[in-house]
């Protein structure tokens, strides 16, 4: 087995709870912090994913409940999803068939540069480097898988 573990169909890997945590770095202050929760890809009406993640965000030594929901819907090439905001806006593609995967989304004049790796059928890595004018941010997530 090579370093990335290729999936062929991403919405179907995703399906399911999964363990996340998260590291926080700010390359500008120094500062670190993490995120401990789970994440949830259930069935979205429609087709597709609905993710909702919950969990506690500790930052400068303040705890504090956060949570996210994104939509994670069928790509144009199959096996691949197009991920979106709660809201319905454009986040970014996914496609692991090989493993690996490197999206882009501009959001005002920051960069938001995210690496997706799969290590196996119950592990994965998603890392984004944040980079503009008033960030300057590192955010490793591991997903392990539960159950």
């Amino acid at each position: 087995m090579g370093e990335f573990w290729p999936v062929p169909e991403v919405l179907a890997y995703l399906a399911g709870h999964w363990q996340v945590r998260r590291s926080v770095r700010d390359l500008a202050s120094g500062d670190e912090g993490h995120f401990d929760g789970t994440t949830a890809f259930g069935p979205l009406e429609g087709g597709g994913l609905l993710h909702e993640e919950a969990g506690t965000f500790v930052w400068r030594g303040v705890a504090r409940p956060a949570e996210r929901t994104l939509r994670y819907l069928p790509g144009a090439r199959h096996g691949t999803a197009d991920v979106r905001f709660a809201d319905g806006r454009p986040f970014h593609d996914l496609d692991l068939t090989t493993g690996s995967y490197v999206a882009d989304h501009p959001c005002s004049a920051d960069l938001y540069r995210g690496e997706f790796t799969v290590r196996d059928g119950d592990r994965w890595r998603s890392v984004w480097r944040v980079r503009g004018p008033a960030k300057d941010l590192v955010l490793t997530t591991d997903y392990t898988r539960v159950g």
